[in-house]
């Protein structure tokens, strides 16, 4: 019988906040998103305040701040390097490791039960592990199947189950795992989404336990293959593998929403370079080529006063590229299309489609590539080595800009504790 961990770091984004100022042990946290707008994580003590997730930081602002809260803007390479830090950890425990999220990992612990004399045991050894070498708190839920398994960790996390964090359902009675989960809603199952509980809802279907016994067919036939697997699982049939190798993205997007709004199209163009330049890598990191180029833009929807507009333009490639120069240039064109004068820009984004595998790149009839530029490979290997060696935007095109007055705002960004030199902390001995 297969077994899965799921693995969760607890209130990931507000933990690594408080990791490195002990300052911060009991005191309330939060993390805004970009532009220090809405509340996108909480720590324990911000929860217990009632802090709710998504409101707007400069609604709530000054209640918070005279409750003690300490808010903080998002530090993404510092929760993405600590993120693989905790991988690195879990590696240690299972040669099977799927990567889920940034603050989630799904392990497999098949043949492990010999280890400890209960699993539960080998869950707490993880915690512990990852407490005391990164000062991070997990959950850990164990089960047969992987959508159990983010149930248990559910239930582990709520003290619903299990003790100290971690929550077996292999050793837990069918009885018993049939009252637990009649006490739990339908919308805690991995996959089942608002709209989703919403029709179950309607047939009847609230809780865990109601789904469980669900006819799978007829789930499948009123919703869709994925629910019946969900059902499946939830009766402890394993549908769904361990993906150690995230699968390449079928589509890469960069965008943003401005600090100020933008009038010119000149810092459209910037910005629009700049989202280019990002994806570019991330689609040179993952060994695809881009056929179809997008870029949108959009006024501030939030203020229906002011003058409105939006468009989006998706143009072919004469042939697939992972060239940043190649991908720009046909960004731009296509924003100079859409571009209308007389409007204040609130948001750009650029999306790349269309994408194959390196390997099949096709040559072009009419030498498409050596227009654009000789070698264009070894060109952007170098760029990419240059900024993985010595940081982001060492290297750069013109077309980003320098000043970026157009950068999302964060006014309250923490140090990069862990990936610069200039930004680790100080200890001062006494």
């Amino acid at each position: 019988m297969p077994i899965f961990a799921l693995v969760d770091c607890n209130n990931f984004y507000a933990s690594c906040e408080k990791l490195f100022d002990p300052t911060l042990k009991d005191t309330p946290v939060v993390v805004l998103s970009n532009n220090d707008g809405c509340v996108v994580a909480r720590s324990a003590e911000a929860k217990a305040l009632g802090i709710p997730m998504g409101a707007p930081w400069f609604q709530i602002r000054e209640a918070a701040e005279r409750q003690g809260v300490v808010a903080y803007s998002s530090n993404y390479a510092l929760y993405a390097d600590l993120s693989n830090r905790v991988v690195e950890v879990l590696s240690g425990f299972s040669p099977n490791v799927e990567v889920y999220s940034i603050d989630e990992s799904f392990l497999e612990l098949s043949g492990f039960a010999g280890v400890e004399p209960e699993l539960a045991a080998y869950g707490q050894r993880i915690r512990q592990r990852v407490g005391d070498w990164l000062g991070l708190a997990v959950c850990v839920g164990i089960a047969p199947t992987k959508t159990l398994a983010k149930l248990a960790n559910h239930c582990a996390k709520k003290m619903l189950a299990g003790s100290a964090g971690v929550c077996d359902f292999t050793v837990i009675s069918d009885d018993a795992l049939s009252r637990l989960f009649a006490t739990i809603d339908v919308g805690e199952v991995w996959g089942v989404g608002r709209k989703i509980a919403l029709r179950l809802d309607e047939m009847g279907i609230r809780t865990v336990e109601q789904l469980r016994r669900t006819d799978p067919d007829l789930i499948r036939r009123r919703f869709s293959v994925v629910l019946e697997r969900t059902v499946r699982e939830l009766r402890g049939l394993s549908c769904l593998a361990l993906e150690e190798v995230a699968p390449a993205k079928q589509q890469i997007m960069s965008s943003r929403s401005f600090s100020r709004l933008l009038t010119e199209r000149r810092e459209l163009e910037e910005a629009v370079a700049s989202y280019m330049a990002t994806a570019a890598e991330k689609l040179r990191r993952q060994r695809c080529l881009a056929g179809v180029v997008q870029v949108y833009i959009r006024t501030n929807i939030f203020k229906p006063d002011e003058p409105q507009y939006q468009q989006s333009m998706a143009l072919p490639l004469p042939a697939p590229s992972d060239d940043t120069r190649v991908l720009t240039a046909w960004a731009l064109r296509i924003l100079r299309r859409i571009y209308r004068d007389g409007y204040a820009y609130h948001k750009a984004g650029i999306m790349l489609l269309d994408l194959i595998p390196l390997h099949q790149r096709q040559a072009s009839l009419f030498g498409v590539e050596q227009e654009e530029g000789g070698r264009p490979q070894a060109l952007m290997q170098v760029l990419d080595e240059i900024n993985a060696r010595y940081g982001r935007r060492t290297l750069q095109f013109a077309a980003e800009g320098i000043a970026r007055p157009w950068q999302m705002r964060r006014n309250r960004l923490s140090p990069n504790y862990t990936t610069k030199w200039d930004e680790l902390p100080a200890v001062l001995a006494r």
